[in-house]
């Protein structure tokens, strides 16, 4: 559905894209990562049509962005993090507008109303849009960007601004839409990208530094190497013992949990659940739990970009 092939963009002297490629096929959910600057909006903006690139191409469902602009923004629903609203339109009035803007060869009436539904806006339909809350203004963005059925959906901090509940139902019409949609979703919510996203692209200093399944990518984090250990004896032994069996690079004690039982995190270069069992046998210090630390997208993520800077920092340094 969406080939990114060599995306070149320079701003003045800085360059925002360096030779940025990846594609998508139809139903794939992608979370875009990436710091400040680091070149997401730039690759959405081309996407989307809204911004050239100096070089490379785009192709939406076998359209050249640049060739046939038109054809190819047809397929396209876009929704920037800050939705394109006018604030002194009905919410009706406003997704009339929008759809005899795009030209769209669908019963009119219905098919808004179809779309309101869907993101739960039917009962504010007949109110000014700069009357609503900001959550209500993110799903009148959201249907703007549904109208005409577009199969690729584009959608910049979705959830920005809404409250707990709201951002539940939206991530759950996002996983819905996902069924039918191509979805490029770009948030600053590792949580969010984790619960909705089935690929993740993470994007730094204009290039992509990885690109992967959600779960591969979490399990293939420094942080796969951490485990969660509940131990019965004194704390000073156990904590020692820890620390001298080989493999394990740190130990952090937690606290007493219950009555001379205490919790340690420890972080390993392998697997060193077998050397603990036999160093702890040969005690009368008990294991009472033994368990993996759930791995993060925020660890993945963090593992990444500081690993890279400080990547960059040394080339820096040994120039």
């Amino acid at each position: 559905m969406i080939k990114v092939k060599n995306l070149t963009k320079t701003y003045v002297r800085e360059k925002a894209l360096d030779n940025v490629s990846f594609s998508l096929g139809e139903g794939d959910i992608l979370g875009f990562l990436g710091p400040n600057g680091a070149g997401k909006s730039t690759t959405m903006n081309i996407i989307t049509g809204y911004l050239s690139a100096d070089s490379g191409t785009v192709e939406i469902d076998g359209i050249d962005i640049l060739e046939n602009p038109t054809e190819a923004k047809k397929k396209i629903g876009y929704l920037p993090e800050i939705p394109p609203l006018y604030n002194d339109m009905t919410v009706q009035g406003y997704l009339e507008f929008i759809f005899k803007l795009k030209k769209i060869r669908l019963p009119m009436r219905e098919h808004i109303s179809k779309i309101c539904d869907m993101v739960k806006i039917t009962d504010v339909k007949g109110r000014i849009i700069k009357h609503l809350s900001k959550g209500y203004r993110q799903r009148v963005g959201l249907a703007q960007a549904l109208l005409g059925e577009p199969p690729i959906l584009i959608l910049d901090e979705p959830t920005v601004g809404l409250d707990p509940q709201q951002i539940i139902e939206i991530r759950k019409l996002i996983r819905d839409l996902g069924k039918k949609h191509t979805i490029i979703l770009s948030s600053h919510l590792l949580s969010e990208v984790q619960a909705v996203c089935d690929k993740i692209i993470i994007i730094n200093n204009g290039k992509i530094v990885t690109e992967g399944l959600t779960d591969e990518l979490t399990a293939t984090g420094k942080s796969t190497t951490r485990m969660n250990l509940i131990i019965e004896g004194r704390m000073q032994q156990v904590y020692s013992l820890l620390q001298r069996i080989d493999g394990i690079t740190n130990v952090t004690e937690q606290g007493e949990c219950e009555k001379g039982c205490y919790e340690y995190v420890i972080e390993s270069n392998r697997d060193v659940r077998r050397l603990i069992f036999r160093a702890f046998a040969k005690t009368d210090y008990n294991i009472l739990s033994m368990k993996p630390v759930s791995v993060s997208l925020e660890d993945t993520y963090l593992d990444i970009i500081t690993g890279k800077a400080e990547e960059e920092n040394k080339n820096v340094s040994d120039i």
